[in-house]
C-alpha cells in the first residue's frame, strides 16, 4: 500500500471510529509487528505463504466477533435508550434501587411516600423491560452504572 502500512492503516480506522475485523496477511512481518497489531484489535496475522483453509478460518473467526461485538453495542444501545426514557425523579429512584434500597430507604432520602415510590419504581422496571431488580443491576452493570451488592 503505497504512503500507508497495515499498521497505520489500522490505527488511522481506530481514530476514525470505524471498528472492523482486520486480518493482517504479510510477506514481511515479524513478531513484534504481529503482536502490535493484535494488541491494537486485528482478529489475526497470517504469513505469506499460508493455507487457504487457515484464512477461511480467519474470516469466519472475524465475521463471528464481528457478529458478537454488534450484538452487544445494540444491547448497550438499547439499555441506553430505556435509561432515556425515565424521568428525572424515575432515574432517582432507579439509581437508589440499583444500590440494594429499600422503597422506605428511598422514600426517606427523596422526602417522599413509600406509595409514591412504588408507583416510580413500578414504572422503571416496565421502562427498562426487566421484571426483577437483579435483572436492573444487571442492566446498570452493563452500562457502567455504579450498582449495590445485590
Amino acid at each position: 500500500m503505497p504512503g500507508l502500512n497495515g499498521l497505520e492503516l489500522q490505527a488511522e480506522l481506530s481514530d476514525r471510529g470505524i471498528h472492523i475485523p482486520i486480518i493482517f496477511i504479510t510477506g514481511q512481518g515479524d513478531i513484534p509487528m504481529s503482536v502490535k497489531a493484535m494488541k491494537a484489535g486485528a482478529v489475526d496475522f497470517l504469513p505469506k505463504p499460508f493455507e487457504v483453509d487457515a484464512l477461511l478460518s480467519v474470516v469466519e473467526s472475524a465475521i463471528e466477533k464481528d457478529r458478537q461485538m454488534r450484538r452487544e453495542q445494540a444491547e448497550l444501545q438499547e439499555i441506553h435508550q430505556c435509561l432515556e426514557r425515565l424521568t428525572p425523579r424515575e432515574r432517582e429512584v432507579h439509581d437508589l434501587v440499583i444500590t440494594g434500597m429499600l422503597n422506605k430507604q428511598i422514600a426517606c432520602q427523596l422526602g417522599t411516600a413509600e406509595k409514591t415510590i412504588k408507583v416510580h419504581r413500578g414504572r422503571v422496571m416496565q421502562k427498562m423491560n426487566v421484571r426483577s431488580v437483579a435483572a436492573l443491576v444487571h442492566l446498570a452493570a452493563k452500562v457502567g452504572i455504579q450498582t449495590g451488592a445485590i
